[in-house]
């Protein structure tokens, strides 16, 4: 028997203690590739609290132990952050030192999402000071690269650490709700190629920039038209409807794909020659039912591609950057849907124990941006779900905040989850 009460009590009263673990990970500058000096204080703050076992692995995440039971369960928590922006913009704060009142946290990674590392850490002080250790082992992982490579930490830990948890939980932020899945997205990128002339003679070259704006023309119909069947470019609307989608519910519930021409590139001899070469790249957002082959044909297919034939290359781009320990562990750019089904034991579980912390229903939904799940269910078909302190909306964004109630909402939440969860699992 789970005593959900006793758990939010303990929870609470670690509120000053997750708030300034929170406030102490903010003033380390953690961008994607540099979290080595945040991951030692987590590493720090996991041993303080009574963490079984923690490790650094070669790749630089940090998993800590609590527990050995059967039930492998693993919660996580990207640790790296994007940069600042215009400073101009932090207007209410320093997004290092931050700041503070009586319910809210200011500053850089508060929602995205050193709140949810910080949530976790006290969540096994929890566990340990109840008791709570049961037929499960729990690791919590703080990841890195996530801001640059969604899910490339997640390949690292399923492949070559060979930890394949019963399920994991997401604890990015998702204003307190439940979130079972959300889009997946890839990177490609569109070359056309022309031949370089006098800019007085247009007519004696071929401009690689015109054909690519012939493209983008196109591209933007994805966005933008209907499904009907008299027209040419189908709008990525159509994936909602079940003639062109067999997974057309779940794609109604993550929402439609989306294309985004996000950078151009261009190449010529001079600002009087007509351009040689020019590239695009292209976030595609996938909906359910879509893959990375059936999105770079959809590019392939466009009349315009058609029409500049050979002069035209679409691709998918790699990332091969290396961590903070000069690890290169290289992927695609493909980071694939996912979406848990409601009746799924696990987001069940989520569930129960909401209802048995808050005495009410919780909001089960889906993310708009993409997470480390991409690779933990898309890639791998590990069980994910999602409970995070913070909102959506405050991800990137200038004057990042997040709520101390959220952390201690999600502290209680993440050590009631283990116990019911094997309970529910163990009945099966």
């Amino acid at each position: 028997m789970v005593d959900f009460s006793e758990i939010l009590k303990k929870a609470q009263s670690y509120r000053a203690e997750m708030s300034q673990f929170l406030r102490d990970m903010i003033r380390i500058p953690s961008e994607s590739c540099q979290e080595r000096e945040v991951v030692l204080r987590i590493k720090e703050e996991m041993e303080k609290v009574g963490f079984d076992k923690v490790v650094i692995d070669p790749m630089g995440n940090i998993e800590g132990y609590i527990g050995h039971g059967p039930h492998v369960i693993a919660m996580d928590a990207h640790i790296d952050t994007v940069g600042v922006g215009d400073r101009r913009l932090w207007t209410e704060c320093d997004p290092y030192e931050g700041k503070e009142d009586e319910n809210t946290i200011w500053g850089r990674g508060g929602s995205d999402q050193e709140g949810g590392m910080a949530a976790m850490v006290y969540a096994g002080k929890v566990i340990k000071d109840l008791g709570l250790e049961g037929e499960y082992t729990l690791i919590v992982t703080g990841t890195v690269q996530e801001e640059d490579c969604d899910g490339l930490c997640w390949q690292y830990i399923v492949n070559e650490l060979k930890l394949r948890p019963e399920f994991v939980v997401s604890t990015e932020p998702t204003s307190l709700r439940i979130y079972r899945g959300h889009r997946g997205r890839m990177e490609i990128r569109v070359e056309t190629r022309g031949v370089s002339c006098h800019g007085s003679a247009p007519e004696r070259g071929s401009n690689a920039i015109h054909k690519m704006a012939d493209i983008i023309q196109d591209i933007r119909s994805l966005n933008e038209n209907d499904a009907a069947d008299g027209t040419e470019i189908k709008g990525l609307v159509k994936m909602l409807d079940a003639k062109y989608n067999p997974l057309w519910k779940d794609a109604q519930f993550l929402g439609r794909g989306t294309i985004t021409t996000s950078e151009i590139f261009y190449t010529s001899p001079s600002r009087c020659a007509v351009a040689d070469s020019c590239a695009i790249s292209l976030d595609r957002r996938m909906t359910a039912g879509e893959t990375w082959e059936s999105c770079l044909q959809e590019i392939r297919d466009l009349p315009a591609v058609k029409k500049w034939g050979n002069d035209v290359t679409v691709t998918m781009y790699k990332y091969e950057r290396p961590s903070y320990t000069n690890l290169v562990y290289p992927t695609e750019c493909y980071f694939p849907t996912w979406v848990l089904p409601e009746d799924h034991v696990v987001c069940k579980s989520l569930v129960e124990a909401y209802k048995g912390l808050f005495d009410k229903d919780p909001v089960v939904d889906k993310w708009t941006f993409s997470t480390n799940g991409v690779s933990i269910m898309g890639r791998y078909g590990i069980p994910c779900i999602g409970f995070g302190p913070g909102a959506e909306e405050q991800a990137h964004f200038p004057n990042e905040k997040t709520w101390k109630d959220h952390l201690v909402t999600c502290c209680a939440m993440y050590a009631a989850i283990p116990l019911t969860y094997c309970k529910n699992v163990d009945k099966k």
